[in-house]
């Protein structure tokens, strides 16, 4: 075992930590990817996991068509190296094409979209011709075969357009409406439900006992699940009693895919949802080496999966993000995503100790260069909002880090704050 195995330091015995990455393999060895379906209308589907493999009832473009606003010709008209005139004998708009014959010596008026005249191959910018009434001047030195779209130069018929198990986005239901489609089959939703747990927490608005907290992490869950995947419940706040929380978790479990908890997963005497799983349902892992977020519980409760996180927000945000939510993702039949991670140079010195792999919160920047800068976003703490709120990244540390100097370069990944997505 190497210096820097990841080793419970607050426990009395040497079995080492999980590593982030095994703790993930084991989850998506242990869970089975939904299978049932629904069609829905295409108009819903937006973010949804689809079934099916998608193929096109048509060809995009459908017809040649023009490229440009201009003058549609055959290139047979065309007097090489010198001007020459055609005779306008008709307009081809989008929507409304003409339905006329193309003779030689004629052109047609065009727009951008409209079907070329089946006797025309080239369009010619209306820039670049003069107009004499009906009479059409094209310079010396027209090209001709330019500014067509040809029949299914984009999408093919019958070509796949959508494949199993990737997540729809807006383009994607564009192509599919282009193509003329109206639904979709799609995997359902998870149905997930989460609790937060502790005699401390009361909800905003209330007035605080002496030792109470207001309760802050089904905020944070409703807006880390708030996913068109996902059938979410908030369950509230369970007490530290553990018959009402074997009670509830199994109710829970009955009706949902997933039970998530926040807090009772350390070692206090009052944290009992580790006994609950034990006694119920069957514990998969316990204790993972991250931080923050080491206490983490993964198992099942009867048909549900089940996921303790720590109490503690800033824990919870760190675990929900690198563990529960890639096991949610392959839970709803998505393809695995890895997360995206740029190398950074780092302006501020960071603390580390080795044993655990660290997500520390960070401020992203990018200068003129495209030179990606990074600095801590202030004092770390899995309790502390104010370094959390204030970043748009994540510095990731290897667990078998010592600390980083400024100068050095680190991994991060960037949060949708830093990409502007909100």
């Amino acid at each position: 075992m190497s210096k820097h195995s990841p080793i419970d330091v607050c426990s009395q015995n040497d079995k080492p930590l999980l590593s982030v990455a095994t703790a993930l393999v084991n989850m998506w060895e242990c869970i089975t990817a939904l299978t049932e379906t629904e069609d829905i209308p295409l108009k819903q589907a937006l973010g949804r996991v689809l079934d099916d493999i998608e193929t096109a009832p048509c060809a995009l473009p459908l017809a040649r068509n023009s490229a440009m606003d201009g003058y549609a010709f055959a290139s047979t008209d065309v007097l090489i190296g010198r001007a020459f005139s055609l005779h306008q004998v008709g307009t081809s708009w989008a929507g409304r094409p003409f339905t006329g014959i193309v003779h030689a010596g004629e052109c047609v008026r065009i727009f951008t979209g409209a079907v070329l005249p089946e006797a025309c191959d080239s369009v010619i910018m209306q820039e670049h011709v003069e107009r004499q009434q009906e009479r059409i001047i094209f310079p010396e030195h027209t090209l001709c075969f330019e500014n067509i779209r040809q029949a299914g130069e984009d999408i093919p018929l019958d070509s796949e357009i959508g494949q199993r198990g990737q997540v729809l986005s807006a383009l994607d239901l564009a192509l599919f409406a282009a193509v003329g489609k109206v639904s979709v089959r799609v995997r359902r939703k998870v149905k997930i439900i989460f609790f937060s747990t502790g005699d401390e927490c009361c909800e905003a608005g209330s007035e605080l006992q002496f030792g109470q907290i207001y309760e802050s992490n089904q905020t944070l869950l409703q807006g880390l699940l708030d996913s068109p995947l996902f059938d979410c419940t908030n369950g509230g706040v369970i007490p530290d009693n553990k018959q009402q929380l074997t009670e509830s978790l199994l109710a829970a479990a009955k009706h949902h895919d997933v039970v998530i908890t926040t807090g009772g997963v350390s070692v206090g005497e009052a944290d009992y949802s580790k006994e609950v799983l034990t006694d119920c349902g069957q514990v998969n892992f316990w204790k993972v080496a991250v931080k923050p977020g080491k206490p983490f519980a993964f198992g099942t409760l009867g048909e549900s999966y089940f996921f303790g996180l720590p109490g503690n927000p800033i824990a919870v945000w760190v675990t929900f993000k690198q563990l529960v939510h890639p096991a949610l993702y392959y839970l709803a039949s998505m393809h695995t995503i890895t997360p995206v991670r740029l190398l950074a140079t780092c302006t501020t010195a960071l603390k580390k100790m080795p044993g655990r792999m660290e997500f520390q919160c960070g401020i992203l920047s990018q200068d003129e260069a495209g030179r990606l800068w990074v600095a801590t976003s202030g004092t770390q703490g899995s309790h502390r909002f104010n370094a959390a709120a204030k970043s748009n990244c994540l510095i990731v540390l290897p667990l078998e880090n010592a600390g980083v100097q400024k100068g050095e370069r680190v991994w991060v990944e960037p949060s949708a704050a830093f990409l502007g997505l909100m």
